[in-house]
């Protein structure tokens, strides 16, 4: 370990191997690759604020807004020739899914990865499971098998594959599924000496979505997607049960625009909203995240007393897989933004200590920040109501909570119900499976060969 030793006194992180006489040759492995794994002269930089490349509060200032627009209206191009463009992409089987998976449950006082958890308001399908079943409705509406990426992380990936295996990959096919393991920073404390999460181990933390384009190439993902002839991914995160996957309609946008980067956004709830605000600077669509967004440049309003930052970002791209190729080694130098985390970690007797505070720094690569990289990007607005209703908080919350995104889901398979005819008693939940209907107007379809006296429902139900 002498080399470790060395590298350790010159990066005055001496503490790693403080237990080190206490393990076995085994866990003694373990630590040493941990540490090897980590580029401490770009760790000192980044606690030092050296790598602090990105001025975000001037960007935020110099920020103007996205133009506003009516949900899904963009004057370039119709709705109808977008979905129509967006179809043939799909029918071509130029469309990959990535789902970002690798995040835990850990702020739903669930001690599981957070895509196992359930969420269906009547089913109980775990946000994996609503995933795939849309990936697979829309596999058979357009007669080829989407392939779906899902990225994991460390802590995530075992339980991931586990749950994949024992549900039979959630219906998708051998080849339709392919599941990759992102990169991992370590987690500081305020000295910015690195924690420890056991006696073994270091406090190690997923880079950020950010580290996709890096994991795509080593797990050579992109490779395989250019075998199977994919022009264009469909990209979104799996606490966002209401993410319309492969939506053709955001794809044929993108298309059309001739956009490698294409982002949806939607009306932002409040100034503070923790979503990403999608701006344009110096003519560049980019997106400064809330944690980077001043609360002055945030409350910012128009003369008619509107929010002048109004496009919240809600992790959903499509991106160019040609885009995503270029942009590897670019990929590389995306600013890492720095969180003030709660983080598990041993004291130097060994104890575990749960702290109750923030207490750690963590740093993340986000996937937006290749905006900038992009030549040609694209926004389009979406209605929250139908896009949007996360999963990351516990109830009790007041906003992202499971009992909210069961709302969102009951509430629109509701609309979609009325609009097609059907009476719903008060208070009635329903729950829409993608294999009955993928949206409003497969209901009505449905609904016109049922007699009427059917179309009341007066218990909670699920159609599937």
């Amino acid at each position: 370990m002498s080399s470790i030793e060395e590298k350790l006194k010159i990066a005055q992180q001496e503490h790693l191997l403080r237990f080190l006489d206490r393990l076995a040759p085994d866990q003694r492995t373990r630590l040493r690759s941990q540490i090897e794994e980590i580029d401490f002269e770009q760790l000192r930089r980044l606690v030092s604020g050296e790598d602090a490349t990105v001025n975000w509060a001037e960007l935020a200032m110099r920020a103007e807004p996205r133009r506003q627009l009516d949900s899904m209206t963009h004057p370039e191009f119709s709705l109808t020739d977008a979905i129509a463009r967006g179809e043939a992409a799909l029918r071509a089987g130029e469309v990959g899914m990535i789902l970002v998976a690798g995040g835990q449950g850990t702020r739903l006082g669930f001690d599981s990865p957070k895509g196992l958890f359930p969420i269906g308001p009547i089913s109980g399908r775990t946000l994996l499971q609503m995933h795939c079943d849309r990936l697979l409705a829309m596999s058979h509406r357009y007669a080829v098998a989407i392939p779906m990426y899902v990225m994991t992380s460390p802590a995530t990936d075992t339980e991931t594959r586990a749950y994949f295996d024992q549900h039979e990959r959630c219906g998708l096919a051998e080849e339709q599924l392919r599941v990759f393991c992102q990169g991992t920073m370590p987690a500081v404390d305020d000295q910015g000496r690195v924690l420890m999460a056991s006696r073994e181990s270091l406090a190690l933390s997923p880079d950020g979505h950010g580290g996709l384009v890096a994991a795509l190439g080593k797990h050579g993902c992109l490779n395989e997607a250019r075998q199977r002839g994919i022009q264009y991914f469909y990209y979104a995160q799996v606490d966002n049960p209401l993410a319309e996957l492969c939506d053709p309609a955001l794809i044929g946008y993108h298309i059309l625009a001739n956009s490698q980067m294409t982002t949806q956004v939607v009306k932002k709830r409040f100034a503070t909203e923790k979503v990403g605000n999608v701006v344009s600077i110096d003519g560049k669509v980019q997106i400064i995240e809330y944690s980077d967004l001043p609360d002055a440049a945030a409350q910012q309003t128009t003369p008619e007393g509107a929010l002048k930052l109004w496009a919240g970002n809600i992790a959903v791209h499509i991106l160019d897989r040609d885009f995503l190729e270029k942009v590897v080694d670019s990929a590389e130098g995306l600013p890492f933004h720095r969180a003030h985390k709660r983080v598990a970690f041993v004291d130097e007797n060994g104890e575990t200590t749960d702290p109750k505070e923030p207490n750690a720094i963590k740093f993340e690569r986000f996937i937006f920040d290749l905006l900038p990289l992009a030549e040609r990007a694209y926004v389009v607005e979406g209605n929250a109501a139908q896009v949007f209703a996360p999963v990351k908080n516990a109830n009790g919350a007041d906003v992202d909570t499971p009992a909210h995104s069961q709302r969102a889901l009951c509430d629109l398979h509701r609309r979609w119900l009325e609009a097609a005819g059907a009476t719903l008693a008060e208070n009635v939940r329903v729950e829409i499976h993608p294999a009955w209907a993928l949206d409003a107007d497969e209901v009505r379809a449905k609904l016109t060969s049922i007699s009427p006296d059917q179309l009341r429902f007066e218990a909670d139900t699920l159609l599937r």
